[in-house]
């Protein structure tokens, strides 16, 4: 497929800079895939298009709080992501302005007031700004990242890391039911959910289960090449376990609908499945969903607005066909739909 097949044109005041007033009261677009029919609806109002046995599955992975800053000797300042942990305080970061510091240079990291916090050395660097650094602390992951780190925002949430912006971010860019640290990037279809709404819909006879995808820095990186297929997709860690995997069966073999909350779900139930079943796993995938994609198991899906010519507008198109995500994208540009990770959300059904 050619990758300005995927393009729109989305006023910049529809990308959302902040999350919605309330939890759970942004907007949902319903889209029936079978006629392309749309209807405006509320998110709270989700109950009102599924079905009692339907079974919603939710990535229940925790932002680490990975953005952080840094000083060098000679005053220069640098933004950071941390990305995984090697080994015990040794770090894999993207750091902004890495070609102008050298391998062996001592960094400063700042905690959350800008105040010096610890130092870290530069071990190597790559090409795209991916980094090394070695913590001079004894202080454990944990404790280093809740001591300087900020939610780390896609690059099209503009923040000037101010702290009292910080602890909204933390709260809001982070799932209700997010258990599992490892994401440097929130599930943000899963942000709309409240424990409220996730109790009635539970209550009305909605199921839920829980998979655990790590989402990476890799899925903000844009497609660039002419076609999509030669684009390389980024690589996430992912987990199912036994019970999810049954109730994820069990719903199944009674003929109902498994509805994935999100992309990340998507790829990690299609990774896992064995034709129409589910197994537990643990390990990495790659799956890049594109033209030509048989689906497996999902039947119906929620998922925000992505950005033009991205993998996740691919997969959504290849769910629902191409024609009726464009169509439906430019009804919630028309009406006023905001977009991207604190925009509103859509229900492909």
């Amino acid at each position: 497929m050619k990758t300005e097949k995927l393009n729109y044109n989305l006023p910049p005041e529809l990308i959302a800079q902040q999350p919605s007033r309330i939890r759970g009261d942004s907007r949902l677009l319903v889209l029936n895939r079978s006629n392309g029919e749309l209807i405006d609806s509320r998110f709270n109002k989700i109950g009102d298009f599924l079905l009692p046995g339907d079974c919603l599955v939710l990535n229940d992975t925790k932002v680490l709080p990975a953005r952080f800053f840094g000083q060098r000797n000679s005053g220069g300042k640098l933004e950071g992501l941390f990305l995984a942990e090697s080994k015990a305080g040794i770090w894999e970061v993207m750091l902004k302005g890495a070609r102008k510091v050298k391998t062996g240079e001592v960094i400063c990291l700042k905690d959350k007031a800008k105040k010096n916090f610890c130092r870290a050395v530069l071990l190597d660097k790559s090409s795209q700004g991916k980094c090394r650094l070695k913590m001079e602390t004894d202080a454990g992951l944990e404790t280093i990242l809740d001591k300087i780190g900020f939610p780390p925002l896609p690059p099209y949430i503009k923040r000037a890391g101010n702290p009292a912006e910080a602890a909204v971010d933390k709260l809001r860019y982070q799932t209700v039911y997010a258990s599992r640290p490892g994401a440097v990037a929130a599930p943000t279809a899963g942000l709309h959910f409240t424990d409220e709404l996730i109790r009635q819909l539970n209550q009305d006879g909605i199921g839920s289960a829980y998979i655990t995808l790590h989402v990476g820095a890799g899925t903000f990186k844009p497609v660039t090449t002419e076609t999509l297929e030669e684009h390389e997709i980024h690589q996430e860690r992912f987990s199912i376990d036994a019970e999810n995997a049954r109730i994820i069966n069990a719903t199944k073999k009674k003929g109902r609908r498994i509805i994935a909350v999100g992309t990340t779900s998507v790829r990690t139930l299609e990774t896992a499945a064995v034709g129409s079943r589910i197994e537990a796993a643990n390990g990495t995938t790659k799956l890049f969903i594109t033209a030509g994609y048989k689906f497996k198991l999902i039947d119906a899906m929620v998922t925000n607005f992505h950005l033009p010519k991205s993998t996740l507008l691919a997969l959504v198109a290849v769910f629902a066909d191409l024609e009726n995500i464009l169509t439906a994208y430019n009804h919630a540009i028309e009406q006023r739909y905001r977009f991207y990770s604190y925009g509103d959300a859509m229900l492909i059904i």
